[in-house]
């Protein structure tokens, strides 16, 4: 991601708050940690859920897809424990909607 507008509005805002060059800088790198994506959590990044980055090809994402949804299938665990089955479940779904969000991010 090309994004900028954070630095900027970072160093403004820190120059403005702080009064002193100092604020400035420390404004461009809140700004430049927003404009990374440091503050969102693994369920905003579907690539991170994939275990992949955004520069990862179609095919490597069918694969690492494939991959994770075999191994955390909920009628692969059959016969586990609940609470098991339950995480599974869960996983399966967060796999499911990150593999959703990257198809749809990558149709635009």
């Amino acid at each position: 991601m090309n994004r900028w507008y954070g630095k900027l509005l970072g160093f403004i805002a820190g120059w403005l708050l702080l009064r002193h060059p100092a604020g400035g800088l420390i404004g461009l790198l809140l700004g430049h940690a927003f404009d990374a994506d440091w503050f969102r959590g693994p369920r905003e990044n579907p690539w991170r859920v994939l275990g992949l980055t955004d520069e990862a090809s179609d095919a490597e994402v069918d694969l690492a897809y494939r991959r994770l949804i075999t191994q955390y299938h909920p009628d692969k665990l059959s016969g586990v424990a609940d609470e098991l089955r339950r995480q599974a479940e869960t996983r399966a779904r967060e796999i499911n909607a990150a593999y959703d969000r990257i198809k749809t991010l990558r149709k635009r």
